[in-house]
């Protein structure tokens, strides 16, 4: 288990903690810190209201739940990359690829948070592989 260092911010003061619904969950639970109407085929910045300092050789990943996926909403790049050097507001990127407008609630879930470690690369050149 690492620590991960957690700020609130102001208008995620009230918001519900990123948590595991389960014992066996590899996510965690982030909630959006605001409403947002999606149409078809839109994407949509959601802020969460909160910022993270993830240790040095660690990062999170952010990717779409599949209650949402079945609807059509999924995290755009995911998984999303937030790196142990990042400090700003956690956003979500969702895409709304229903053919129905898509409701983001304020403390609604709208993605999970799985943190791993990273292996970094040194490149080799070489003339045959």
């Amino acid at each position: 288990m690492i620590k991960v260092d957690f700020k609130r911010l102001p208008h995620g003061m009230d918001l519900a903690l990123p948590s595991y619904a389960t014992s066996g969950s590899a996510g965690m639970d982030i909630r959006a810190a605001e409403d947002v109407v999606m149409q078809p085929m839109s994407v949509a910045k959601i802020p969460t209201g909160f910022a993270i300092a993830i240790p040095e050789g660690y990062e999170a990943q952010v990717r779409s739940r599949s209650g949402l996926a079945l609807k059509g909403v999924v995290v755009m790049n995911s998984p999303g990359t937030i790196d142990s050097d990042f400090r700003d507001e956690v956003c979500v990127i969702l895409a709304n690829h229903g053919t129905e407008p898509f409701e983001v609630k304020r403390g609604g879930r709208i993605a999970q948070m799985v943190f791993a470690p990273v292996t970094r690369a040194e490149l080799v050149t070489v003339t045959e592989l």
